[in-house]
Formats: structure tokens, sequence, C-alpha cells
């Protein structure tokens, strides 16, 4: 719904930025064979954009928005990199790990989002950081049993231990106390991620502000999806209705930053 808002003149760079972040996620996750030798040379490509002429119709596209819009190439580096992670990585022993990993796999999409409103500057990219890993974690909670189903663990296994769960009992699909009290922990930092990130609605002007105001609303709905499941993620995957979604747009476009409850006081 949010890309209705995008003024006409930069949705097809919206549009090549996205394509290029969904093939480079196909590659890490879907396609046959080395994966690792695909990712190589998808960078190659990636690299021909800004000193020679790329092949593939993404980079064809991507290259004028490179150029328009003055983007490093760190943030598609980045992202490469996390595909290749996920080749080699598929537990985290902390939370520092994890997010190590979503400042690849999540962060420069907000870097890339920001360089197309013309914001370069490392203040907004850092609120953005907070949005875009929240997202990313929200995402993790929300598809633990879909992210087993490909030997992925995201919970860091330093706070399965805390919470005196254990991997056998995630790949049982067992809800019980400790598990409830290991993803209703994991839920309250993600919130104070989003509530931190919300500083970047009184920096950002226009169609902008809404669009990340919907992003926010949205991750913290399915937060909310969760808890009201009881944490089952396993027999039913927390997601958006219809319904929800319109009435998220609408919340969107109200003035005011969203309240997130974060459990402090």
């Amino acid at each position: 719904m949010g890309s209705w808002l995008l003024p006409r003149t930069l949705r097809r760079h919206v549009y090549a930025v996205y394509a290029f972040c969904r093939h480079v996620d196909d590659l890490g996750d879907e396609a046959p064979g080395d994966r690792l030798s695909l990712l190589d040379d998808w960078q190659a490509d990636l690299e021909r954009c800004y000193d020679s002429t790329p092949s593939h119709p993404v980079f064809v596209a991507l290259q004028e928005t490179i150029r328009r819009f003055a983007i490093p190439p760190q943030p598609f580096l980045k992202l490469i990199e996390a595909n290749r992670m996920d080749q080699r990585t598929s537990r985290y022993r902390t939370f520092e790990e994890l997010l190590h990993y979503c400042d690849h796999s999540a962060n420069p999409v907000g870097h890339l989002f920001l360089y197309l409103f013309g914001y370069a500057d490392a203040e907004r990219q850092g609120l953005a950081d907070a949005t875009c890993t929240a997202l990313q974690l929200t995402n993790f909670w929300q598809d633990i049993a879909v992210d087993l189903g490909k030997g992925r663990v995201y919970i860091p296994q330093e706070d399965v231990t805390r919470f005196r769960y254990s991997e056998e009992e995630l790949k049982q699909g067992i809800v019980n106390a400790a598990f409830r009290a290991l993803l209703a922990f994991e839920i309250g930092r993600t919130r104070e991620l989003f509530a931190e990130g919300l500083g970047l609605l009184d920096m950002v002007d226009g169609r902008l502000k809404v669009d990340l105001k919907l992003f926010s609303l949205g991750g913290m709905t399915v937060l909310k999806a969760l808890e009201r499941n009881g944490y089952d993620v396993f027999r039913r995957r927390p997601q958006l209705s219809r319904r929800q979604k319109a009435a998220l747009f609408i919340r969107g476009l109200l003035p005011g930053r969203p309240r997130v409850n974060t459990g402090k006081r």
C-alpha cells in the first residue's frame, strides 16, 4: 500500500532497488547449484554499474538509479554479503551477532531508501537502522517455523539457554512457559528498536514520513498478533489481513507518532 504514495518520478528507481534486493535474496535462499559462486557473479555485475556496463537487466536499470542519486556500493555489497552469511551460518550465539547480521541483511535497505529521497547523513541512517533491524527481527519471530524448515535458527543461543528452553524443543514445536517467556523477551527488545526508529519521522518530509510510519505500524501489529496467538508460531503464522492493512494505511495518514509499549516507564 505504501508504494501507492511514492512520487511517480521515484517509482521506477524504487522498483530497480527492490528488484536487486529480491533477486539477491532469491540467490541466497532458493537458487540451485553453487550459491556462493552465483553471489560472486552478482557482485561482479554490480561492480560494473560503477566502472563499466552491466549485463543483467536488473543492473541495467539500477545503474541509472545509482548515478542519479549518487548511491555508493556499500549498501548493495552488504546485502550480497548477508546472503553469503546465510550459506555459512545457521545459528547465532549472541544477540550482538544477530544484530551484525541485521546490519547486512536489513539496514542497507533503509539507507538505499533514504538515498532515493535525498538523505545521506549518518544520523538519519542510524535511526533507519533501528527500524530496519526491528522489521528484520519481527520477521524472524514471525517465521521461526519457516526458518527451521530451512535449517536456520535466528533466536540467539544465549537467550535459549537463559530461558531454559532447548533447540530440541524448538524442533518439536513445543510452546511452553519457557518458550513464551523467551519470545516475549525478544519481542520486547524489538519494540524498543521500533520506538528508537520512530525518531526518524521528525527528520523527513512528505510521503517518506508516511511510508516509514507504515513500515513501523505493520511490524508492531505483527508483534501484537504474535502475543495474541499465545506465541504459538508453529501452528499459525501471524500475518496481517486485508482489513488490518487497510486500517494501518489510514493510521499511517494521520498525524503524530505511533505509540510503542516497550514496558518501560
